[in-house]
């Protein structure tokens, strides 16, 4: 029986449908984003959870294709540094597709704001919940878009000095993300990393403890694995 406040079946099923089908896109087919639907997203984007109400987030539109391939030469350079840390993994991160700067119909940097400090209420003794908070915001847009059809992937390959510099972010301003947003020619049918088996989702039920940490949950006893 649904709570009294519970939407609708079909409703709801759409909201998880959202979740489970939202994918991390690299490949776009290029096309463009509504004026109006954008605004929709970044809406959305907008009503997300903040800690102390701070709204820490800032998106900043890179239309200008010089201002793009410096951008994607700012991604690339991180790119071939994460490569050589890997070690042995190196050839086949090379061989994966990272982002989609210069395919994406929109890029959107997203910065925490300057001035931060002053927000102490639910970040005294943990002030990286403005992080938290901006990623809700994200999260919000991934969802959102992938409702409306279109593809988001976040790219967090950058040197944030350098992207910063390149942004012309305030002092006391850093960038956490760039997100290409745009039409795709489909979805991944699973996680692009899983398809190209570099990582797999771990299981719920080691993720979830009662009581302390390493205590398996009652939750999972004698479900299916």
């Amino acid at each position: 029986m649904n709570a009294v406040h519970a939407f609708a079946d079909d409703e709801r099923e759409a909201v998880y449908r959202a979740i489970r089908e939202r994918r991390d896109m690299r490949h776009f087919s290029g096309g463009e984003v509504a004026p109006d639907l954008l605004r929709r997203l970044l809406e959305a984007a907008h009503l997300g959870p903040s800690v102390g109400f701070m709204q820490p987030w800032r998106f900043l539109r890179v239309r200008d294709r010089a201002m793009r391939e410096r951008l994607h030469a700012l991604v690339e350079a991180e790119r071939l540094h994460t490569a050589r840390a890997l070690g042995e993994r190196e050839d086949a991160f090379m061989r994966l597709k990272v982002q989609g700067v210069l395919d994406a119909a929109e890029v959107l940097v997203v910065a925490l704001a300057d001035g931060r400090e002053r927000h102490v209420f639910g970040r005294r003794t943990l002030p990286e919940m403005d992080l938290a908070s901006a990623a809700c915001a994200i999260q919000n847009l991934w969802l959102a878009a992938r409702a409306e059809g279109l593809g988001m992937g976040w790219v967090s390959l950058f040197e944030p000095a350098a992207l910063a510099a390149l942004m012309q972010l305030p002092n006391g301003a850093a960038p956490i993300a760039v997100l290409c947003l745009g039409p795709v020619d489909a979805f991944y049918d699973e996680p692009m990393l899983q398809r190209e088996r570099w990582a797999r989702r771990e299981a719920l039920a080691g993720l979830v403890f009662d009581e302390q940490w390493g205590q398996p949950s009652d939750l999972f006893a004698g479900a299916a694995q």
